[in-house]
């Protein structure tokens, strides 16, 4: 499959690489098929890719990456949809926002984090609670003083847990 990208121009793409999440993601229930690029072979940031949508794209990174505290409870119902069995490792992803003014002020969006199924290629975003910010800093608080105490990248890792 061809998808034209307003940042990548035409990429050439196999059909299993493909991403459906049914649902949509928030603010873009209309757009369902994404994929999966790298940004750079040695970064741990990729890009979520809308196939329907050249101009739409997210940067995407595993949480466990960042912070060692974060864990997801998997409804039953959020399983179904991906169409998982207590066989699958089931994936997890964080879309980061990136100022203009500050790439180095990049967040995490902890309480919308996106469930992959690999076998299934099905995804869903995931709707948290309150608890979990949208705007949480990946780097080092003595980067950003402001963002409060956010632990070292060595010490972190993620969690999923089904319910």
């Amino acid at each position: 499959m061809n998808i034209t990208s307003t940042r990548f121009g035409v990429l050439n793409v196999p059909d299993e690489a493909l991403l459906s999440f049914p649902s949509g993601l928030l603010g873009f229930p209309e757009w369902t098929r994404y994929v999966i690029l790298d940004h750079d072979t040695d970064a741990p940031f990729k890009w979520l890719h809308c196939a329907e949508e050249g101009s739409l794209a997210f940067v995407v990174i595993d949480p466990a990456l960042f912070n060692e505290n974060y864990r997801v409870t998997i409804s039953p119902e959020a399983r179904g949809e991906v169409e998982g069995n207590e066989a699958d490792e089931l994936g997890l992803a964080v879309i980061l926002t990136i100022p203009s003014d500050d790439p180095s002020a990049v967040t995490a969006n902890l309480r919308g984090p996106l469930l992959l199924n690999p076998r299934t290629r099905l995804c869903k975003q995931l709707v948290l609670s309150e608890d979990y910010p949208t705007r949480y800093p990946i780097f080092p608080a003595s980067r950003h003083p402001e963002h409060g105490q956010v632990q070292p990248l060595a010490e972190r890792t993620a969690v999923l847990q089904d319910v």
